[in-house]
């Protein structure tokens, strides 16, 4: 399978774009700003978006993207979420005052977005024997991570998280893991904004690497744009013997 990285970085400015990933041309994971990158013809391909959660800076581009795309579509683009982060949507965006609510338009019976609730531990077939499952996250919001399954390997993300217990061990479990991206927002220094927030610090990553049974690729994303090189200075001090590196818009990790 193909992951390209759309967008990685915890702020905007200059060629920072907020979380998004294209899995093979037509799944979204995300909806941030790195979205608005794609030309219209790719825009066509997406099928399915699978979201972690409601903030801003991970859904912003879905109304816009139902927008573009949904008078050229021929099928419903499907969007995967916890049923928190369906609600929070339809009730803030999709409301006819924020966006037209396209849940519903340009017909009941055919929109241009279905909203497809799902739990921690589901797991949806993509195509052949790839597949995607929810994982558990800790944030501020309602979240969840995503464990892809290419039928060879496996890619882990976690989304917007603190620690969690649950979504190590499940990777820990997991045999064929080859890559995980994992938020890293704040300086350990910070702690409390971390944990208050949900999110991430170079000590919290160690603990929960020093559960996995191999040692995939790791990936650091959602960096605090403004200290992502102390961070990484951190992390590399922290987790040195996992080799972590930062995320960039346009790398690809096939898996």
């Amino acid at each position: 399978m193909k992951f390209k990285i759309l967008g990685c970085s915890g702020g905007i400015g200059g060629k920072r774009r907020t979380t998004s990933f294209i899995l093979d041309d037509s799944v979204l994971i995300d909806c941030g700003t790195g979205v608005g990158d794609l030309t219209f013809s790719a825009m066509l391909k997406i099928s399915d978006v699978f979201l972690t959660h409601s903030h801003q800076d991970h859904i912003c581009m879905l109304p816009m993207l139902a927008d573009a795309i949904g008078e050229n579509l021929d099928r419903t683009l499907k969007v995967h979420a916890l049923p928190q982060t369906v609600d929070f949507i339809k009730t803030h965006i999709f409301n006819n005052r924020v966006w037209p609510d396209y849940t519903k338009l340009p017909r009941v019976e055919a929109p241009w977005v279905r909203f497809i609730p799902l739990e921690v531990g589901e797991t949806i077939l993509l195509h052949d024997a790839a597949k995607i499952t929810a994982l558990a996250a800790r944030h501020s919001v309602p979240a969840i991570g995503y464990l892809l399954d290419s039928g060879n390997t496996c890619l882990a993300f976690s989304g917007d998280t603190t620690y969690c217990k649950a979504f190590w061990q499940t990777l820990g479990a997991c045999e064929n893991l080859s890559h995980v991206i994992i938020e890293n927002t704040f300086l350990c220094a910070n702690v409390e904004g971390a944990r208050r927030s949900g999110h991430m610090t170079a000590q919290l990553l160690v603990r929960g690497l020093e559960q996995l049974k191999k040692k995939p690729f790791i990936h650091i994303s959602h960096l605090d744009a403004n200290f992502e090189s102390a961070i990484m200075r951190e992390i590399k001090v922290f987790a040195k013997i996992w080799h972590p590196m930062q995320l960039h818009n346009g790398d690809v990790i096939d898996f």
